[in-house]
């Protein structure tokens, strides 16, 4: 001791030598270190330690850098301290404070401190302060340290769990500062920086309480209900003891239990043997502490000046507006610090805490002993904490050699499922009813909204699965279904608090998963899919059952409109059908006809195309036969087409009776194929699916018409958001979305939803089970049926072994044929191969075209009457004006004739008189001896000769003949049968007998 005390004096009177010889030194670079320290040994260490910073060069700047000194007593009293600070530290113009506390006093003076220097920009580096408080930087604005927190022993915690496997914990904290910090780093810390989904440990009960408790009984009723049997503990160690007082008499410490403790509960003096605690590495070696303070402090103060200057701090603490910018700036330098120091790896993180501390595991024996059996050290080559154990060295509770299993296994299970068919059918019980029918299961629908319980039945395929895993694994159940009847999603939701850094959001789980999530329900026996979301909250089993995503719609109806029967064929190949009919009519009326023309002759026949155009030769008893006309033609071509009879109108020549077969074996082939095609478009036709699959072009790019959708919140819902090239799908989708599959199937049937996006069971289960419902295309986002447990349940590796026997023994296979397939599949592929009875509706245009035609010849026919009439009224006109001329004309011939003979008797009156004698007096007294002796007419018209007088004669017997409307008396005959002409002749050149120029 005197030796050491020898050597301390020499050092300092070397230091103070070397002050003194750099205060006459001008350029002189001067920073004082304050410190607030809990004894005389800690000052003494702290100017020792100054004093060697001075002769270190790797912490300085130039020579003439120097450091000093400033030290004050902690004070019990906190205010006494501020006012310390104050006059003896801050008016020496420290650049920072070095900080203990005081055994007695805790950590009141310390954070006055804090406060003082913080006020100030003055950082203040705590060496031994562990509270939870000092983190939060809006209070402690300027305060960092070289101890750890308490609750950063939660990530020892976490690394011992995943040592030990075990998975399932109970946290028992007291509830103020310090307790919930742990929590809330336990929990953030298990989600974000482990990647190892299967290990992370969850919390299954969280037990608070209040300190200074008198009793733990209260609270040792709820643990021993739960699963889990390691138990992380945080307390004072007052309270710590009250803890291990009532749990050892609930027989809580003995074996098949796991006790992790903090250092505070693991200085109890009633400490169970077996417990495994936590103990920091130089916790109480201030004086390692404040070398590795003075240090970093310096190595801050190197780099900064390095990089930027560096201001004078506040001179005193009068001046209440000094804001020393370059503090904020130290302490920012002083936070990225990273040395390896006498107490380990020295950094910060961004809450100025020490990071890479080290901590020894200590297991409690016999007389509390407390043995070290591993360490939590900082790995330099890989950069991170490590954690190791010597296990065969351990001892646990109950002084078992053995690890306890950390769990309870119930035999008991709550069972949630969800209503799906065919996987789960759900009835109501009547009020008659008082229990299940033997193949059913009472699952009661619990209403967390009015509390109301109603009681349901369930049968299916997953109710005979339960059934089956019960007897294989020897456990009970109690079925219950979802309480708000979905599968579960997640929701964002932020978690902050003021004294700890801000975290990411965290999911919370609605529905089954919700369910289970929260620890209230045990197992999910229902076709719930496995998905990465839903494997990171809890656990699955092997898949009972193989399936994918597919997509639900309903078959195209058929086309029966009014022109159903045209469908056969195009209508280009219709339009020529008809050109043909009436292009070969044209023909054959050619081929067949006569030139309407003849010569002048009367006995010159008819010129025809064809020499061959009659059959029958003509002779003079034989009459011709009549030609092919256009009409007759267009029927023929017509009545050959639609195979009706010909009566009459068929062709008379070779070369168009050649054209008519021709035309025929035309007709007959149209016909057979009009005939094949109308069966197989009207009768045997099957319609397809309208879309191909996912990646249909109108599903990736969703329009107006064609709506799709999946259930909210489902496996699927989840797939579509992990996709990106579906991203504009699901948009699109999103808004369609409904709450239950059964809603969604049942819009696909009415028509209100073109496709419906689910897991490929139920769809190919509709669609065998109504044959108008089709799935189309492949399979896509293929996954499997599970089922969920809780993370960590004791059951999971039970499960999945039996479901894996059921794949092997063939029992699964029979579960999807009694309850997914029913053989319906058969009947919709019979049904597909059976021909389709017509009837009106598809028949109904052939219907509608012969009523057209029946009116249409009903409307002819009265056209025809119309117009006949029209014609009989105008042929009677006719008849009466042609009755009147004639009428007229035979007047008129009577008037004429009556002057011609009034003009001869005038005449031949005069004559007489003159006894005057010619040749034409004898020709006359000749023709007409009967006059006796009176001069006839004919010698009032000169210049006629009598060679004309016969051909006049010939032409009035013909006019009289052919002419019925005139009744003219007939000729005299003579001896040999000669008409006598008894009449005047008519000699005038302009004598006609048409009037019909008369008629008015």
């Amino acid at each position: 001791m005197m030796l050491r005390s020898a050597i301390i004096l020499t050092t300092l009177i070397v230091f103070n030598k070397v002050r003194s010889f750099s205060n006459n030194s001008d350029d002189a670079e001067k920073y004082n270190v304050g410190g607030v320290l809990s004894d005389f040994e800690s000052e003494k260490h702290f100017r020792l330690t100054i004093s060697h910073l001075n002769f270190d060069q790797n912490y300085k700047t130039s020579r003439n850098m120097t450091y000093y000194g400033k030290t004050i007593r902690m004070d019990k009293n906190p205010i006494k301290t501020v006012f310390n600070v104050c006059d003896k530290l801050i008016d020496k113009r420290v650049y920072a404070v070095v900080v203990s506390h005081e055994q007695t006093s805790g950590d009141l003076s310390p954070a006055a401190v804090s406060y003082t220097s913080g006020f100030f920009q003055i950082p203040v580096i705590g060496i031994s302060s562990r509270d939870a408080a000092f983190s939060d930087k809006n209070i402690h604005v300027s305060f960092l340290r070289t101890v750890p927190p308490y609750y950063h022993q939660a990530d020892v915690w976490l690394e011992m769990l995943n040592h030990f496997g075990y998975t399932k914990v109970i946290i028992i904290h007291s509830s103020d500062t310090d307790g919930r910090a742990i929590l809330g780093r336990f929990q953030t810390t298990s989600q974000n920086y482990y990647d190892d989904i299967d290990v992370r440990a969850t919390v299954e009960l969280i037990v608070e309480f209040e300190p200074k408790l008198e009793s733990f009984m209260q609270h040792l009723d709820d643990m021993k209900t739960a699963q889990s049997r390691v138990y992380l503990l945080y307390a004072s160690t007052e309270d710590a003891h009250v803890i291990f007082r009532d749990a050892g008499n609930y027989n809580m410490t003995e074996s098949g239990h796991a006790w992790f403790v903090t250092e505070q509960a693991l200085s109890a003096n009633n400490t169970p043997d077996g417990v495994l605690g936590l103990q920091l590495e130089h916790a109480n070696s201030d004086n390692r502490h404040i070398r590795d303070s003075v240090y970093v402090l310096a190595s801050a103060i190197k780099e900064m000046m390095t990089n930027e200057t560096i201001t004078e701090p506040p001179k005193n603490c009068d001046d209440s507006g000094v804001n020393w910018e370059s503090g904020k700036r130290l302490f920012h330098y002083l936070k990225t610090r990273n040395i390896t120091g006498e107490t380990g790896q020295v950094a910060f993180d961004d809450n100025g805490d020490r990071i890479y501390a080290g901590y020894d595991v200590i297991n409690i024996r016999a007389k509390q002993k407390k043995l070290p059996v591993g360490k939590f050290y900082y790995d330099s080559g890989k950069a991170t904490m490590r954690l190791k154990i010597n296990d065969s060295q351990l001892i646990w509770p109950g002084k078992q050699k053995k690890k306890p299993k950390g769990i309870m296994i119930p035999t008991h299970l709550k069972v949630l499922t969800i209503e799906e068919k065919p996987f789960v059918y759900v009835r109501h019980l009547t009020d008659d009813e008082v229990q299940c029918m033997e193949d059913e299961v009472s699952c009661p629908l619990f209403n967390t909204s009015n509390g109301i319980e109603n009681d349901f039945c369930c049968r299916g395929y997953c109710i005979d699965l339960l059934k089956a895993l019960s007897q294989r694994i020897n456990f009970t159940y109690n079925l219950a279904l979802s309480p708000d009847g979905q599968f579960g999603h997640y929701i964002l939701k932020n978690s902050s608090s003021s004294s700890l850094p801000p975290s990411p959001p965290r999911k919370e789980w609605t529905g089954l998963i919700g369910e289970l999530v929260n620890e209230r329900a045990d197992m999910i026996v229902a076709p719930l899919t496995i998905n990465p979301e839903r494997a990171e909250y809890i656990e699955f089993s092997k898949p009972f059952k193989y399936q994918g995503i597919t997509i639900l719609e309903k078959k195209p109806s058929r086309s029966s409109t009014l022109v159903s029967f045209l469908q056969p064929f195009s209508n280009t190949l219709w339009i020529l059908v008809m050109v043909s009919v009436h292009v070969v009519a044209l023909v054959l009326y050619l081929l067949d006809s006569t030139l309407s023309y003849y010569f002048r002759s009367t006995l010159t026949p008819p010129v025809r195309f064809s020499p061959f155009g009659r059959f029958k030769l003509s002779h003079a008893d034989s009459h011709e036969e009549k030609p092919l006309n256009l009409s007759s033609a267009v029927w023929f071509a017509w009545g050959v087409l639609l195979n009706s009879g010909i009566g009459e109108g068929t062709p008379r020549s070779f070369s168009a009776r050649v054209l008519g077969m021709v035309w025929a074996g035309f007709a007959m082939i149209i016909v057979a194929s009009y005939t094949a095609n109308l069966a197989a478009f009207l009768v045997l036709e099957r319609p397809k699916t309208k879309l191909s699959g996912i990646n249909d072009a109108r599903l990736r790019n969703t329009m107006e018409n064609l709506t799709c959708a999946t259930v909210k919140g489902s496996s699927v819902d989840m797939y579509f958001r992990r996709q990106v090239e579906l991203s504009n799908m699901y948009r699109t989708m999103e808004a369609n979305n409904y709450d239950t599959a059964e809603q969604a199937i049942e819009d696909v049937k009415k028509g209100k939803l073109m496709a419906f996006i689910w897991d490929s069971s139920r769809l190919e289960y509709e669609a065998s089970k109504d044959c108008e419902l089709v799935t189309a295309g492949e399979l896509f986002g293929r996954s499997g049926y599970g089922i969920g447990l809780q993370k960590g349940s004791p059951w999971t590796d039970a499960v999945t072994l039996a479901i894996l026997e059921f794949h092997e023994s063939g029992f699964m296979e029979a579960l999807d044929k009694a309850w997914i397939f029913h053989g319906n599949a058969q009947q919709c592929e019979q049904f597909e191969k059976t021909p389709n009875t017509l009837g009106l509706k598809n028949m109904a245009g052939v219907f509608i075209l012969v009523a057209a035609g029946v009116a249409i010849g009903v409307g002819l026919i009265i056209i025809e009457v119309i117009y006949k009439r029209h014609q009989v009224k105008k042929q009677k006109r006719l008849d009466i004006a042609r009755h009147a001329a004639g009428k007229w004309r035979g007047t008129i011939e009577k008037r004429k004739t009556i002057r011609a003979s009034l003009a001869m008797q005038r005449q031949y009156n005069v004559g007489l008189n003159s006894h005057t004698g010619t040749i034409s007096y004898a020709v006359d007294k000749r023709r007409y001896h009967r006059l006796g002796g009176h001069r006839g007419p004919e010698n009032a018209w000169t210049g006629e000769t009598d060679a004309l007088r016969p051909r006049r004669c010939l032409e009035d017997t013909a006019k009289l003949k052919h002419s019925p409307k005139i009744h003219a008396p007939l000729p005299l005959l003579n001896k040999n049968r000669q008409p006598i002409n008894l009449l005047p002749p008519r000699y005038s050149p302009g004598y006609t007998s048409d009037v019909s120029h008369l008629v008015v």
